[in-house]
């Protein structure tokens, strides 16, 4: 039975996906900070899965847990870098500079802290790395600012990662989503049910779990089989348009 991580497992994305791979016969280490979450999951999903209660960004917390693990989840096979967040929709010129802090803490290092961590175990595996990253890697929009430039180093830390590991049977993919609809836009708005609307409503947004189907899907293809890359967005939503700004 594999054994997969998924950080940010209390919600969202890397809920769905902690329900998906044990659905699959996996063995899940999910992570997060909300412990009622967690134990909640666990009542629900039984021995299949373990929950490690830390902040991402607490290496301390996370090394500790990681120290825990009971022997049958000691072994990780695939570790899906799920956490991460979008705090703030203003023009660079007046965000918040604590809020690009908060995004590059959780999207950027703590992304590569965990991977160093867990890196010799998977390439002795040859298991598998999947990182979340997002459209805003490619497609740059008003007040994405600090949140797509993290999201784009995911992007090429995942491509850097893949050339570093060639050889080794260690598989890397960058997954990268548009619009889903979760909790993302109530973190990024300070829990605003109204934008929460504006956004999603009418959009047919993806849900959490086409993005954990498509996570297990490509954990479960042949070993000699890389993903590199893969962008998804709903059918409603398109990268096309162009900004400009007017003269009167």
């Amino acid at each position: 039975m594999p054994t997969v991580l998924i950080t940010g497992s209390t919600a969202g994305i890397g809920e769905a996906a902690a329900r998906e791979f044990v659905g699959a016969g996996w063995r899940v280490i999910g992570t997060g900070r909300r412990a009622a979450r967690l134990d909640a999951l666990k009542a629900e999903l039984g021995e299949a899965f373990h929950p490690a209660v830390f902040d991402v960004t607490d290496e301390a917390a996370r090394d500790a847990a990681l120290d825990a693990l009971p022997g049958a989840f000691a072994d990780i096979d695939c570790l899906i870098n799920n956490a991460g967040l979008a705090r703030g929709t203003a023009p660079a010129q007046s965000a918040s500079l604590d809020d690009w802090r908060v995004m590059i803490d959780t999207n950027v290092t703590a992304l590569v802290s965990l991977t160093h961590r867990l890196l010799p175990g998977l390439i002795e595996r040859r298991g598998a790395i999947i990182n979340i990253s997002s459209v805003a890697a490619t497609y740059p929009y008003a007040g994405g600012n600090a949140y797509g430039g993290t999201k784009a180093f995911v992007r090429q830390f995942s491509l850097g990662l893949r050339s570093d590991l060639a050889g080794t049977g260690v598989r890397v993919t960058s997954i990268e989503p548009g619009m889903v609809e979760t909790e993302f836009t109530l973190v990024r708005t300070g829990g605003d049910a109204a934008a929460h609307e504006r956004l999603y409503g009418g959009a047919d947004p993806m849900t959490a779990e086409d993005i954990a189907e498509t996570l297990l899907w490509v954990a479960t293809l042949p070993p000699h089989l890389n993903i590199n890359t893969l962008e998804l967005m709903p059918v409603t939503q398109s990268f096309a348009g162009f900004q400009v700004a007017r003269q009167n």
